[in-house]
């Protein structure tokens, strides 16, 4: 599948650190790539190319021994570093210096696992993994929804959440009030290391299932094409929320977004996570539902309005960096 540098160069969850600790390998599919994620029995964590360079066969139906996967077809033996050691059916051969996995840098940050496609193990990347400041703050509590299916552009979902002007419609009752549609003038900034949108003001009546109704504020930052961080202040405290997306196809992506609130800890964690599954399906309908699936970078294709600064910016920020990934 053809990608893009931009999006080939940066970072995306393939799971959970606990699920890969429970299972040792998993599979996972990112940007149109087969990967195999798999764990030599510590805590380090390789993200291979799921096929062995010999003849193909899928190296996740093989097994971890030790520090290293043995591919179920002949029995190669690779070390962590993805080179061929061992050659079962003939001890006296050297493996070949070309019977070595496609390896890709991984790395562990807030109880996630990333993958970068643009480096090899061991490399260094481009870029580093967006920051969570939240994240070692302990006045905040941390739960995680997702991950979470969309069946559309990454890109389409990034935008819905820069999109205040749609929770009085699609949030009704919850994150917005038909009776009270306006939004502040926020504003937009791009610079070199992204995208900025600040005061963004909005009625809420009933913001993360609180029943705190009144004004909230939303700030954001966009750290890449498919990571941000949304800042909102309520009248009784401060919720951030991450949110990265994994790209499977152009058009399929997983959703991971980790809320840290400083307020609302009567709250259990299946609570919020059903508000968020409940606000969550509204935009999935929405979002499934747009066409075209991908997103229009051309800004004549669609009709913009006054309040669609924070989208507008965002699309041409991707055209600037050279995205293909995911739009038209």
């Amino acid at each position: 599948m053809s990608k893009d540098l931009v999006s080939g160069n940066d970072w995306y969850v393939v799971a959970t650190v606990t699920e890969l600790l429970s299972q040792q390998m998993v599979t996972k599919h990112l940007l149109g790539e087969d990967l195999v994620i798999w764990c030599n029995g510590g805590d380090r964590f390789m993200a291979w190319s799921n096929y062995c360079p010999h003849r193909g066969v899928r190296l996740s139906m093989g097994q971890i021994s030790g520090e290293s996967l043995v591919c179920p077809y002949h029995g190669l033996v690779f070390n962590c570093a993805g080179e061929c050691v061992q050659i079962p059916s003939d001890s006296k051969q050297k493996p070949p210096g070309r019977m070595r996995v496609q390896t890709y840098q991984c790395a562990v940050r807030y109880g996630l696992v990333w993958v970068c496609l643009g480096a090899r193990q061991g490399e260094e990347t481009e870029h580093q993994i967006p920051p969570f400041p939240e994240w070692d703050d302990p006045s905040y509590r941390k739960v995680l929804w997702g991950p979470r299916l969309y069946r559309a552009s990454g890109l389409r979902v990034i935008e819905n959440f820069l999109d205040p002007g749609h929770a009085m419609f699609v949030h009704d009752g919850i994150l917005g009030d038909r009776a009270h549609p306006e939004v502040s003038n926020y504003t937009v900034e791009i610079d070199s290391d992204g995208i900025s949108i600040r005061n963004a003001q909005l009625w809420q009546p009933n913001p993360e299932g609180t029943n705190s109704s009144g004004f909230v504020t939303y700030n954001y930052r966009v750290w890449r094409p498919l990571t941000l961080s949304l800042f909102k202040e309520t009248v009784v405290g401060k919720l951030t929320l991450f949110i990265t997306i994994t790209p499977f196809a152009e058009d399929e992506c997983l959703v991971w977004v980790w809320l840290a609130m400083n307020y609302g800890y009567e709250l259990s964690e299946e609570e919020l996570l059903a508000f968020q599954d409940l606000v969550g399906k509204q935009d999935i309908d929405m979002i499934e539902s747009q066409r075209p699936s991908r997103l229009p970078l051309d800004l004549r294709a669609e009709v913009h309005l006054r309040n669609d600064r924070a989208s507008i910016a965002y699309r041409k920020w991707l055209k600037q960096l050279g995205v293909t990934f995911g739009t038209i």
